[in-house]
């Protein structure tokens, strides 16, 4: 009997820990996290971060919440994160696309924005780093007080955007420019230059596999094995191309091409089947 009122004993205390556990009252969080999204002519700008407020504290003084010359998390709690989906500048400082922490120097005339690669939620672990870019933002007064901290963009056109950080009666911008002309003329150069050796190839393979015109299949795929670098599955499709039309010796020299850019590129798969087709094709 005593040891079952043990054992009932301690199936007890689990089930009230258990229960415990899962008793979590969540309340709100007195710096709220956001997470923004804004599309800055053809790259995407998020940007993860805590809200703080006022709460009728004085945020950016000499002796202020967020102290002159003092290192910022630039929010709360976790370190604010920004991603660019594409290489951008900011303030005309190059940064390559990807995620970086974001923390911050305010003074009363201008704030340094440091942008660190991004590892962690801990903002303390960045600052004894070297950031990989620290930008100048301008900084200016605004008419009235915004009560909570808010990281947004402005003045958005095709290829740029103001990026803000606005609390109090302040606000620090920085340029935000991103490559949509360059971008825009590369994609005009090559749709309007025509199909590429690749466009050649897929549409090729895809008439000889799905039984279509095989002259034409052929065709097309010569296209994309006649340049200057074809790629051994390339030569290795026209070679099967030829040998469905009966031409053996075109299908040979086409296999053995293959198999020497297979070989090149230490392709064991390719390697094998050209050795096998050659060695197939040469008695028809």
């Amino acid at each position: 009997m005593k040891q079952l009122l043990s054992i009932l004993s301690m199936f007890a205390l689990v089930a009230f820990f258990a229960v415990d556990a899962q008793a979590q009252i969540k309340t709100p969080s007195a710096s709220p996290s956001a997470k923004v999204t804004q599309t800055v002519g053809l790259t995407d700008v998020m940007i993860e971060y805590s809200r703080p407020s006022m709460k009728k504290r004085t945020v950016f003084a000499a002796d202020g919440l967020v102290p002159f010359g003092k290192v910022w998390r630039t929010g709360a709690n976790s370190a604010t994160k920004i991603t660019f989906s594409d290489d951008v500048t900011v303030s005309g400082i190059a940064l390559k696309k990807g995620s970086y922490a974001v923390l911050t120097v305010p003074s009363a005339t201008s704030w340094a924005v440091q942008f660190y690669s991004y590892e962690s939620g801990s903002w303390s672990s960045y600052v004894d780093k070297t950031p990989v870019a620290t930008a100048t933002a301008k900084v200016s007064q605004l008419p009235f007080a915004l009560e909570t901290f808010m990281i947004g963009t402005d003045n958005l056109t095709d290829s740029s955007a103001d990026l803000e950080f606005i609390w109090e009666k302040t606000i620090a911008t920085l340029e935000v420019k991103t490559a949509v002309d360059e971008v825009v003329m590369a994609a005009i150069d090559k749709v309007l230059g025509g199909p590429t050796a690749g466009d050649y190839y897929t549409a090729g393979s895809y008439y000889f596999d799905s039984g279509k015109d095989k002259e034409k299949a052929l065709a097309w795929i010569q296209k994309a094995t006649k340049t200057d670098s074809p790629k051994f599955w390339q030569v290795r499709k026209e070679s099967l191309v030829l040998a469905s039309l009966g031409k053996h010796t075109e299908a040979i020299t086409a296999a053995k091409k293959s198999l020497e850019l297979a070989t090149a590129a230490g392709n064991a798969d390719y390697v094998k089947m050209n050795t096998d087709s050659i060695a197939k094709w040469m008695k028809m």
